[in-house]
């Protein structure tokens, strides 16, 4: 195992990997020298009270056993760029973005840009390497809901296209996917809210870029129907709430993010990105997810909270035929300790065309989720999920399937594979939240579906020790060596599940 830190000036958040070997009830240990931090099952503890520049060396202990050390270091102490000294006013009204953009510019390595409370207006703004950006509890930087404050459009990439969109609210990098990171070493931080232009800011770039591409939108004829509505060509110049494009060494902490006129956090090209301690809220927004990994490596989410008008968490990785060809797959992708009160859940894909792989959830909480985690594709994708561990969690329910929308574009000369998912020790109630009408009904508790094209079945999956709730039924279509060891409903071992199987090659009930 691997202690993980986070520094801070007074602080510093360790976090850890999950122990296989642990089982259903882990104590762990977090030691601070011989003063004991924090004990139990979750997988992420805080030193607190530490000076500016301190070192401190730590120890975590599993079931008594030392499992990792190590020595890390606070931040040091920060020269402080008041926004309010380069011209910004708090007053909800004032338009700050050349002031606030001042500021990150003259923001130097050891120094941050620091908003006290109030409510900072303004559109897009630029980030840059080794800088950090504090937002007081009751500071605000809340975007506009006017496109040209959003202007000049950046590259980037949205539902696995690499385009020209109109800024995000905060902007870190350059976008090159031939390239490794351009932006590095940013803190984001502190206890205020960075909120969006929201559902109103996405129709008015909707309506301005229907007008652009008016043409090609009437060229299109019936073709339009690939598309998932008539919004979604012109809705993908969308910015973000914030974009990381080849960015790498990103730390955001303990904000407030809500109301992109899109997705909220969204990672391309990047790596060693985490965010934990948020609160994401995004109900009303279409496509409002919380936190996107694109064709990135290595980040990690945890102890977040997600209330969100789309994914809570959806991982991608490019869409045919573009994605397959620039083939950047999302890898190590780390989500634990996190919570959903409204969304669709977690998914992988439904742009997974450069692949996905070794993606690890744990200690979740997305019962009040339409979908509880899902795989997901068209056919045309290519590519392959691969490698997915779901542990010690409770789901609405688990879905690996093909979808019909988002399928415009050539498409790839075979389908994508699922392969290689364990759930262990997850709760799955088999009720979905519907997202629409807000209701509970009840749907197959684990629900599998491949392709029918011989050898892209859905296959070699495991589901150990998993309770499949008051409705006890699994849905399998078009798969291969699913094993269903130890499964119980209501609870209740002795009882067993009702099954509805079609067109499966072989399941092992142990």
């Amino acid at each position: 195992m691997k202690l993980n830190a986070l520094p801070l000036t007074n602080e510093i958040i360790l976090w850890w990997d999950q122990a296989p070997e642990a089982g259903a009830h882990p104590e762990y240990c977090l030691r601070q020298g011989d003063r004991t931090v924090c004990t139990g099952s979750v997988t992420h503890g805080r030193l607190e009270g530490l000076r500016p520049g301190e070192e401190v060396t730590c120890s975590l202990w599993l079931d008594g056993r030392l499992a990792a050390e190590g020595a890390f270091r606070t931040l040091r102490e920060a020269r402080v760029l008041d926004v309010r000294d380069f011209g910004a006013v708090g007053d909800g009204v004032t338009m700050n973005r050349e002031a606030i953009q001042r500021a990150f510019d003259a923001c130097g390595e050891d120094e941050e840009v620091w908003f006290p409370a109030g409510v900072y207006r303004t559109g897009g703004l630029r980030l840059h390497s080794r800088m950090r950006v504090r937002l007081d509890p009751g500071a605000e930087l809340r975007g506009t809901d006017c496109p040209e404050d959003y202007l000049p459009k950046i590259p980037s990439r949205f539902e696995g296209t690499e385009m020209e969109c109109y800024q995000s609210l905060l902007n870190l990098g350059q976008m090159d996917h031939t390239a490794g990171p351009n932006c590095s070493q940013v803190l984001i931080y502190g206890g205020g809210t960075i909120c969006g232009g929201g559902q109103p800011l996405a129709e008015r770039i909707i309506e301005a870029e229907r007008t652009r591409l008016k043409e090609h939108l009437e060229a299109l004829g019936d073709r339009i129907k690939e598309y998932e509505n008539l919004d979604t060509l012109p809705g993908r110049a969308r910015g973000r709430l914030i974009n990381l494009s080849n960015c790498e060494n990103i730390h955001i902490t303990g904000l407030m993010l809500e109301n992109s006129p899109s997705w909220n956090v969204h990672m391309i090209y990047s790596r060693n990105i985490v965010t934990d301690h948020c609160r994401f809220r995004s109900e009303g927004v279409w496509n409002g997810d919380g936190w996107d990994p694109d064709s990135s490596e290595d980040c990690t989410l945890f102890a977040c909270h997600f209330h969100t008008g789309d994914d809570s968490v959806a991982i991608k990785s490019g869409k045919n035929p573009e994605g397959n060809r620039i083939n950047r797959p999302t890898r190590g992708i780390r989500i634990f300790d996190c919570r959903s009160d409204f969304g669709l859940g977690i998914a992988i894909g439904s742009e997974m065309s450069g692949g996905v792989e070794d993606v690890r959830i744990w200690d979740c909480d997305l019962r009040c989720s339409l979908y509880g985690v899902q795989i997901k594709a068209t056919r045309k994708r290519g590519g392959a999920v691969r490698n997915i561990t779901v542990r010690d969690s409770v789901l609405s329910r688990f879905r690996c399937c093909a979808v019909g929308y988002n399928d415009d574009g050539e498409g790839s000369p075979v389908p994508p594979v699922f392969e290689n998912v364990l759930l262990e020790r997850v709760r799955l109630s088999g009720w979905a939240m519907e997202y629409w009408e807000k209701e509970n009904h009840p749907s197959p508790a684990i629900d599998l579906s491949g392709f029918d094209t011989e050898g892209f079945e859905a296959r070699n999956m495991v589901f150990r020790d998993c309770d499949i709730g008051e409705n006890g039924t699994i849905a399998l279509s078009r798969c291969r060596d699913i094993t269903l060891e130890r499964i119980t409903a209501l609870g209740q071992y002795e009882h067993p599940a009702n099954f509805w199987i079609g067109n499966e090659k072989q399941v092992t009930q142990l």
